[in-house]
């Protein structure tokens, strides 16, 4: 299938450890450029993220964002270590003896004293697991749009291949009447002017017209790219630098007919083809 670098994903998971939310955001960029946002507690998963965008995708700038919302309406529950309260109580005894104080230490101060009140321990390789296989199906999402508008694009593309084809039948048959009628404009002038041109240079000059109005080769490189354009996209796959480098073999040769035309026909025709393949540029430059 034909892949656009531009599309965005979103997957929301309610977890014990607290909702987690990714966001995928993709556009068009030369090479594969990765860009996150995390939590700093999960910081140390961003090398196993990127590995697996890598075996993913191949072109286009993303931008990673995780959110991870604990949920305030579940109480966080601490559990007290009686046996440091008690210690930092004798300790501090002992001290008010030496020092002859006879102050207390309130609650507070016990609370803030450093491993009194003690979090859950966290089980972080279960956390990890959910967060990396969330992102997997985020990524998965990611995917699917990118195939869907790769696949409108590539249906874009089509409708102007079959443009250009159509200019080109304008074109052929035009090409001999209209050296036809070089020949005859030449020979009427000649006869204007009572002149009698020696034959074997009046035909070599007008063999170097034909062949400077000549676009025959032209005509057969086009169609040798528009066959390789339909079937680069019908193979499908990242394709679109292949298909770039194509754009500009066929703005060449539209080029070349429009210098080369003598007439109205082929000069209408170039320019008609490089307005189509102008239009397929632009869908080309967000294929991966």
């Amino acid at each position: 299938m034909i892949a656009s670098m531009t599309a965005f994903a979103r997957r929301q998971e309610h977890t014990e450890f607290g909702t987690l939310q990714w966001e995928v955001r993709s556009v068009n960029q030369r090479f594969l450029d990765l860009n996150f946002r995390l939590p700093e507690v999960v910081r140390h998963l961003e090398m196993p993220l990127r590995e697996i965008i890598r075996n993913t995708l191949n072109r286009g700038k993303c931008d990673i964002n995780l959110k991870i919302t604990t949920d305030t309406n579940k109480a966080s529950s601490f559990s007290v270590n009686e046996s440091v309260i008690g210690s930092l109580l004798a300790t501090h005894q002992k001290v008010a003896e030496v020092a002859g104080n006879h102050d207390h230490l309130s609650t507070l101060q016990i609370m803030q004293w450093p491993g009194v009140l003690e979090e859950p321990e966290t089980d972080e390789k279960s956390r990890d697991n959910l967060i990396l296989s969330l992102f997997k199906k985020t990524l998965e999402d990611l995917i699917k749009a990118r195939h869907r508008e790769g696949e409108a694009m590539k249906d874009i593309i089509l409708d102007r291949v079959i443009g250009i084809k159509g200019q080109l039948e304008v074109v052929k048959p035009a090409v001999a009447e209209i050296q036809a009628t070089q020949r005859a404009k030449l020979e009427e002038k000649l006869s204007e002017l009572s002149l009698d041109p020696d034959q074997d240079r009046l035909e070599q000059e007008l063999v170097y017209a034909a062949q400077k109005s000549d676009i025959a080769e032209e005509i057969d490189r086009l169609d040798t790219h528009l066959a390789e354009i339909e079937r680069i996209l019908a193979k499908g796959g990242s394709v679109g630098r292949r298909l770039d480098f194509l754009m500009q073999e066929l703005n060449r040769e539209a080029n070349t007919i429009g210098s080369k035309s003598i007439s109205k026909v082929t000069t209408a025709a170039s320019v008609e083809m490089k307005v189509l393949i102008e239009q397929m540029r632009e869908q080309i430059q967000n294929i991966e």
